[in-house]
Order: C-alpha cells, then sequence, then structure tokens
C-alpha cells in the first residue's frame, strides 16, 4: 500500500502541476479542497507527521489524518481512532493533543 500523502504536500504538488498546464477537472477541485482545508505548511505538516510517528500507537496513515484535522478536543481524537483497534487512556489523547497544538 502506498504511504498516504497530507493534504498540504496535494495543495503544494497541484498548485505546481497547474503552473505548468491547464489540469483536469478533478486536479482543479481537489486543488479548491486542498486551499480551503490544508491549514499548515509541507514542512511542518511533515515534522508533525514525524512526532506523531514517534507515539507507539499511531501509524502513517493516521498521522497524517491527526495532521490534515489538527484536532483539538478528546472527541475529535477519539472520532479518528474509531476504527483503529486501538482505545487510547485520557494522557494518551492529551500527549496527542499537545503536540498537535505546537502547529496551531
Amino acid at each position: 500500500m502506498p504511504d498516504p500523502v497530507p493534504l498540504s504536500q496535494v495543495k503544494a504538488l497541484l498548485t505546481e502541476e497547474a503552473a505548468h498546464r491547464t489540469p483536469p477537472r478533478e486536479a482543479t477541485l481537489a486543488l479548491q479542497h486542498s486551499e480551503g482545508f490544508a491549514r499548515l505548511t509541507v514542512p511542518d505538516t511533515d515534522k508533525l507527521v514525524r512526532e506523531l510517528r514517534t507515539l507507539p500507537y499511531v501509524d502513517a496513515a493516521l498521522a497524517v489524518k491527526i495532521a490534515d484535522v489538527l484536532p483539538q478536543y478528546p472527541e475529535e481524537v477519539r472520532l479518528l481512532f474509531s476504527k483503529e483497534r486501538v482505545v487510547l487512556d485520557e494522557a494518551q489523547i492529551t500527549r496527542l493533543l499537545e503536540l498537535v497544538a505546537q502547529y496551531k
């Protein structure tokens, strides 16, 4: 399975591609979405993903999802982990939120 791509990187790639040629409709829609929702720069996203990956309960796909969403509340973290086989305790949720808060 290929590595997940953060929204900020999608935005950068599509912006660069649009500068060289007229993108297809789907790419234009993806670019509009990424411009509206990507809140971090590519370097900040990469740094946050690396830091999240140091947590034993966060895999690569989940780290990218967290970096894209930037949860602020424990309920948001629980929702992101709802499909995972991990149940986080309050200390783990707090640690994750502290990491994310450094990038807002």
